[in-house]
């Protein structure tokens, strides 16, 4: 039986890549035989991005959550599992601007399938995988952001916002983002059990801005703060969170 699976696209002011990018998802669908739906959930983006997502969804396996205003990334990817199909078995997130791989989506279902693992992971730092286009010190804020987070898990991409996780490994869980990474909620507290990494080479946005500023640093801080908390004081609500392997 075929995975059905959801993955949302939390978005503002991406207008100028959206429809491509619902284009070349659907294409990977059809290609692959994925059962699997795009959940668009955007900000009241001034630019249009929610309606021309609404047009687009007689052509393509696509629906749009609207929200009244700029209420955040992690936040996004959490309302879109809420507003994603019942059916869907695994829910995952990807940002709307090109710069994750639609192509390794296949073989991130087929990971989940196989019944061996719970959560597949778009990931960077794996052999195979890589970042174009990013400056020097983007890169070494990736790489120290890991570092910091490292104790908590084996895997080597753990800042990676590019995953798919089995939706019973999300129940009874409380995610609390602060900021964009809700990738590192996920790892470190779903009950996703074995975890696999699928390399891609991350491509820095072609339109639109990046979200990374200043502030979204101090609050990754707070966030590794909170589950360093809770780990430290001995709510572990993942049984094998280290469990990793490399696709």
């Amino acid at each position: 039986m075929a995975l059905k699976f959801s993955f949302v696209v939390p978005t503002y002011n991406e207008a100028g890549g959206i429809e491509k990018l619902i284009a070349t998802l659907d294409d990977v669908f059809r290609a692959n035989a994925l059962d699997g739906e795009i959940v668009v959930v955007d900000d009241n983006s001034p630019d249009g991005t929610g309606a021309i997502v609404d047009a687009l969804a007689d052509r393509y396996p696509v629906r749009c959550l609207h929200r009244p205003g700029k209420m955040g990334l992690s936040s996004g990817v959490i309302d879109g599992w809420k507003f994603a199909r019942t059916e869907s078995e695994a829910l995952g997130a990807m940002d709307g601007d090109f710069s994750h791989d639609p192509q390794i989506i296949p073989a991130m279902v087929r990971a989940l399938e196989s019944g061996e693992y719970g959560l597949a992971i778009g990931s960077r730092y794996v052999p195979g995988g890589g970042i174009r286009n990013w400056p020097l010190r983007r890169k070494i804020t990736s790489l120290v952001a890991i570092a910091l987070a490292k104790p908590l898990t084996r895997v080597k991409d753990i800042t990676s916002g590019f995953f798919l996780v089995k939706r019973s490994a999300l129940a009874g869980v409380d995610l609390d983002p602060i900021g964009f990474k809700i990738g590192l909620e996920v790892i470190a507290k779903a009950r996703y059990g074995k975890a696999t990494e699928v390399p891609y080479v991350f491509q820095d946005r072609t339109a639109g801005e990046s979200k990374l500023n200043s502030g979204e640093i101090t609050n990754y801080l707070r966030q590794l703060r909170r589950i360093y908390g809770l780990k430290l004081g001995g709510s572990r609500s993942n049984g094998s969170p280290g469990a990793t392997e490399n696709k």
